[in-house]
């Protein structure tokens, strides 16, 4: 079990106790960091207080009293909601703060999980809710070395995937044959079945005004040809199939000629002029020790685009948490959607990718960037000009 360290991490933050809290498994976090399954289903609302000092102690509902068996510490029963009111509150008595799955105005929503109810609940009985933003990443966005290898053989894998699909384009180019987004988008799928590879959704192959959407997708119904002159974007992301890998998601764009026009090469250097400049912010922090945190990033990315006159095509944060999922629960690179104020902890992977959408292209440079003590390392390639195809 966790309960030695997320105490730990608790004495650290200065907290009194977190509070998990649950009702209809809406809380897949509490699962997750306390690393337990239950033990019926979880149609009754449970909590589970693990203090900073001594014993955790569970409120389970007399009709699933089995339901957190498998975490240690004392089972309190209840039944009715006064019941539960008063349990609770002898729970929590003499305690000042407890972390609980909440971001204040909702700063950070993918932990926003308890609704407002039992937030007023939990206060009613005299306590300050803290959000545990901060501590749900430490349980969450650190990579074992094990995730961390499995990461870098996706990313070897993706990456010659990626070269492949170039490839391919450009011998249909060549030819003049006929090819369409669609048809990249399954031949990456196809590879990716070949070398044992798992994504969720995805590709995204765009040409042109389709690149200037960000969560493009072809499908059968709706998808462009790929043809001399276009500019074209892909956006993929893979995992190996083994349990708890980790997942490598990168953006290319290239050119499909020899002459891409000047807009597209004044784009190109913006864009992979604002992911150096986010990756060096995460860099020299990391080289002097200092604390980062994932609005910093943004920042970083956002104003190079802004001396450029370009913040405003660039509409979405500049890099996201990757662990197991490809939107991992770490901190974000984000000062737009969110304000994200946690710690970029060592140990953390996240991309970089910022991108600049006009109306008849778009232009994305993603990379991943993986947090050591000492130093950021970004684990893949980086493109450094726009392909010629």
């Amino acid at each position: 079990m966790r309960i030695d360290d997320i105490q730990r991490a608790l004495r650290d933050e200065n907290l009194d106790a977190w509070l998990f809290f649950d009702h209809h498994r809406r809380d897949p976090l509490a699962y997750r960091v306390l690393r337990f399954e239950p033990a019926q289903s979880v149609t009754r609302r449970w909590y589970y207080l693990v203090p900073a000092h001594g014993e955790p102690v569970a409120l389970v509902h007399k009709i699933e009293p089995r339901v957190l068996d498998p975490l240690p510490g004392e089972k309190r029963p209840y039944a009715g909601w006064l019941q539960q009111r008063e349990a609770l509150a002898l729970l929590l008595s003499g305690l000042k703060t407890v972390a609980m799955q909440y971001s204040p105005l909702c700063a950070v929503p993918y932990v926003s999980n308890i609704d407002a109810g039992t937030a007023e609940l939990v206060r009613s009985c005299g306590v300050e809710i803290r959000s545990s933003a901060n501590l749900v990443q430490l349980f969450e966005a650190r990579l074992s070395a094990a995730q961390y290898d499995s990461h870098k053989l996706a990313q070897r894998k993706v990456d010659e995937i990626l070269a492949a699909a170039f490839q391919r384009v450009s011998s249909a180019l060549a030819a003049q044959a006929p090819l369409t987004e669609l048809d990249i988008k399954q031949f990456i799928l196809s590879a990716f079945e070949t070398e044992s590879l798992f994504t969720d959704h995805g590709p995204i192959v765009a040409v042109n005004s389709n690149a200037s959407n960000p969560h493009y997708e072809p499908t059968p119904e709706s998808h462009a040809p790929i043809r001399s002159g276009d500019l074209l974007l892909i956006d993929l992301w893979a995992k190996s199939v083994q349990p708890a890998s980790v997942y490598y998601d990168i953006t290319w764009t290239a050119f499909c000629g020899p002459n891409p026009p000047a807009s597209m090469l004044n784009v190109f250097a913006a864009v992979s002029g604002a992911r150096d400049a986010a990756v060096a912010c995460v860099r020299n922090a990391a080289a002097q020790g200092r604390e980062l945190r994932g609005f910093e990033v943004d920042d970083a990315a956002r104003g190079f685009l802004r001396e450029r006159a370009l913040d405003q095509h660039f509409f979405h944060r500049t890099g996201h948490s990757i662990g197991e999922e490809v939107h991992g629960n770490g901190a974000n690179m984000d000062n737009y959607e969110t304000h994200d104020d946690r710690t970029v902890i060592p140990g953390a992977l996240f991309s970089v990718e910022p991108g600049v959408y006009l109306p008849e292209f778009g232009i994305r440079s993603e990379v991943n960037v993986y947090r050591s003590e000492q130093a950021a390392e970004v684990t893949g390639k980086i493109q450094p000009a726009l392909l010629r195809l």
